[in-house]
């Protein structure tokens, strides 16, 4: 990251961000906070650190108010206390409080009075705290009141799930929200922010920065800039990326004038197993996860992400669609949206894209999500309302989208509502393309949400047509909530040698409960962080042609040949897909029982052949289609081999499992109680091959400089509670979340399991 002057950097397409380093300004305000659930007695408290999740800290609940949209975990009223000693040397000073997050209805208590609060559960808002304070103790009450039930359409975590600061400035400060930058021309750029005065007035300042040679901001090289801009005593650190976005329907999207199509990834807000906590290495990690998928773009679904996910995609080069809302006026759920719009949009909008307008990643605005009024007059109206209120807010003009979608035949009759945006998001809806162009040829288009098993013909939309400039595949990630969603089922279940067993329960997530599903399998990255086989292809067609000379490198990482296994139909049960579902296949050559009776084996490559060698005898070659080839063979145990362009890739029988093998993601913490390392726990035979078939429960235990906070694994029907120090391996693995506890030094983590040799591994933490 360089660092210039303020009066030396900055051009084309300039984006800001605030620092998030601690700092004299700005302290993090997470550790020794008081915590009661449904009992506001803090006598009968626990001492938690932010980020604090109290709902996936709690048991699945088949009863529980959320229900299958909330994954069945429990909500309730939650209270926090902390107390702030203050000295002399912040007399005098602006103290400000700010909350990232917090679901929902909070309310900030200082000394015994209201000093502010928020009840959209995912805007991030400020309380200055300055007239309640005094030296000395200084008692802050939070309230939360996630009770009101059902809020929302997928897990939102109850509490205060993201990070809280402290703000200390002088009594005139810069408002870090007031930071907006544009450029009148390609050599000019402009930085406005209002220094606030003692008294709240406001004094707006400007700068003019001319600059030659520009770095500009990519997903393949996502360059960014540090300064400092200075008011009076105050000191603000930023940092930003340059780059330009513009787009029609002759050409589609550019930026910085090179042609993009967009391989997106829809997210929701949480962290898998960890729930809504919003640490900033689990929020880091996701966009990380989304990047190695081979995605170049995100769509936050359907609400503000954290601010350290922006952050991370700032470096990372992952584009964002940065969504408001769900829903508008007329509810999906009893206590959602609806109830606030009207006395909230303004303030909920305006925060978001005040908090978010500087960051280079951050490329479009989605001001709602399949609103149910969309056949009212009225909609046209709170489009134009909230798509007016993101370009007075935004003087980079970002384009505003929302995703618009239809349960019939009804789909010409948007086009009013279409035509408040500058992009028009499809969701499921993407074949309407060619016909809406010819009714409206200057309509930009994309599908901000599409059906997994559709990976090939959307890619096939955004490849041909230029203005469809890209496709969200409904979901980057497997997450909690909206439980069932993405999952196979069996009609019947394998009982002996015949399929008589009773089967699971029926359809798709929407029409029914399905506890003890508690989570969506439809994410091209699994509960743990693996690549389902289908993330695979779709990065591999994306790859082939995103990297060619009609678009230029993305970023996206390379990848030519993958194999996969098809689950036969009856080995477990009789298999029954859902919509947002593709068939069970896995990376496993395990299949006992099955010997001798036929099974497809998926080879994607993007080689127009490839050869499938079993135990080193040539199954048969075939031509790819679609990129991808279909092998039926006996089952035999041994080594399946598949041969294209040049490369080939293995996969074996495993023996049965005797050992673990623990692999952490860091190994070096930092001891403030809130970073994480993700450790990966796989069964394996005396080769080391993982066996996809174990099942073995795990214990876990973690000594010294770092304590459990979750275990898991990507098996959306089991019900062991994720904060829990036993956990089932799923196909052979299972991760473990361990977070440091503010102590210096090192963390033994030790795993075992029935039959299995223990294994340990030691971090540190400093």
């Amino acid at each position: 990251m360089k660092r210039l002057s303020i009066f030396t950097c900055l051009l084309l397409g300039l984006m800001l961000t605030v620092s998030a380093q601690n700092s004299s300004r700005k302290q993090l305000f997470n550790d020794n906070w008081l915590f009661c659930l449904n009992d506001s007695d803090f006598s009968k408290s626990k001492s938690v650190t932010l980020p604090h999740d109290w709902s996936i800290r709690q048991s699945f609940d088949r009863k529980a108010p959320a229900g299958n949209d909330g994954g069945y975990l429990p909500t309730g009223r939650g209270w926090y206390k902390k107390t702030l000693t203050l000295g002399a040397a912040q007399q005098d000073k602006r103290l400000r409080l700010y909350f990232e997050g917090v679901y929902m209805n909070a309310h900030v208590y200082v000394n015994g009075q209201l000093a502010g609060g928020w009840p959209y559960g995912y805007t991030s808002f400020w309380v200055d705290v300055t007239k309640f304070v005094h030296q000395g103790q200084n008692e802050i009450i939070v309230s939360v009141d996630n009770s009101q039930q059902k809020n929302c359409r997928w897990y939102s975590g109850s509490g205060i799930y993201r990070n809280v600061w402290l703000y200390t400035t002088p009594m005139t400060y810069i408002d870090e929200w007031s930071v907006c930058v544009t450029n009148p021309d390609t050599h000019t750029v402009k930085i406005k922010a209002d220094v606030v005065g003692e008294q709240g007035n406001r004094t707006p300042i400007e700068r003019t920065i001319h600059i030659d040679q520009p770095h500009l901001w990519s997903p393949a090289d996502p360059y960014l800039y540090e300064t400092e801009l200075t008011a009076g005593d105050d000191r603000l650190s930023i940092r930003y990326g340059l780059r330009t976005i513009s787009f029609d329907a002759q050409q589609g999207l550019l930026l910085n004038n090179q042609p993009l199509r967009l391989n997106g990834a829809c997210l929701h807000h949480d962290n898998g197993i960890l729930g809504a906590a919003a640490f900033d290495a689990a929020e880091r990690r996701k966009a990380e996860l989304i990047k190695a998928a081979g995605f170049n773009a995100v769509r936050t679904s359907h609400n503000p992400p954290s601010e350290t996910f922006l952050r991370a995609c700032d470096e990372l080069g992952l584009l964002v669609i940065d969504e408001a809302f769900d829903g508008w006026r007329e509810q999906k759920n009893t206590h959602d949206y609806h109830e606030l719009i009207d006395q909230w949009w303004k303030r909920d909008l305006g925060a978001m894209i005040r908090r978010d307008r500087n960051h280079p990643s951050v490329f479009c605005w989605s001001i709602g999500n399949e609103v149910i009024e969309r056949k009212k007059i009225e909609v046209v109206k709170t489009a134009h309302q909230m798509a007016t209120l993101c370009r007075e807010l935004d003087p980079q003009h970002r384009p505003v989208t929302s995703a618009l979608a239809a349960w019939d035949d009804d789909w010409d009759i948007y086009d009013p509502l279409a035509a408040e945006h500058d992009i028009v998001g499809y969701n499921y809806m993407i074949h309407k393309s060619e016909s809406d162009h010819q009714r409206v040829p200057n309509r930009v288009m994309m599908q901000t949400e599409s059906y997994p098993r559709d990976a090939w013909n959307n890619f096939q939309k955004v490849m041909n047509e230029p203005y469809v400039i890209g496709d969200f595949v409904w979901t980057g990630l497997d997450y909690i909530g909206e439980s069932g969603i993405g999952r196979w089922y069996y009609e019947k279940l394998r009982v002996g040698d015949e399929m008589s067993g009773k089967g699971d329960v029926p359809g798709e997530h929407y029409e029914r409960p399905l506890y003890p599903w508690h989570a969506a399998y439809c994410g091209d990255v699994d509960l743990t962080g693996l690549r389902k086989p289908i993330s695979h292809y779709r990065s591999m067609l994306w790859h082939s042609a995103l990297n060619s000379h009609e678009f230029p490198k993305h970023g996206n990482p390379e990848e030519q040949l993958f194999m996969a296994v098809r689950e036969p139909n009856g080995y477990r049960g009789k298999i029954k897909e859902t919509m947002w579902g593709t068939w069970p296949t896995f990376e496993s050559w395990n299949w006992p029982g099955h010997e001798g009776k036929p099974i497809e084996v998926e080879v994607y490559t993007t080689s127009p052949y490839a050869k499938l060698f079993l135990n080193d005898q040539l199954v048969g070659e075939q031509a790819t289609n679609e990129m991808k080839a279909v092998f039926t063979l006996p089952y035999t145990a041994g080594t399946l081999r598949a041969e294209a362009g040049g490369q080939q890739i293995e996969l074996h029988t495993a023996d049965a499992p005797i050992s673990l093998r623990l692999t952490a993601d860091r190994t070096m913490l930092t001891a403030n109680g809130n970073d994480l390392t993700f450790i990966t726990i796989e069964t394996i035979d005396k080769n080391g091959l993982v066996n996809p078939t174990a099942t073995n429960l795990l214990t876990a235990t973690v000594k010294g400089a770092a304590t459990l906070q979750a275990f898991g694994n990507a098996d959306i029907k089991d019900e062991d509670a994720y904060f829990d120090n036993a956990h089932r391996a799923w196909h052979g693995r299972a991760l473990l979340v361990v977070r440091s506890n503010g102590k210096r030094g090192s963390a033994t983590i030790t795993v075992e399991g029935k039959g299995l040799k223990k294994q340990s591994l030691t971090i540190k933490a400093k």
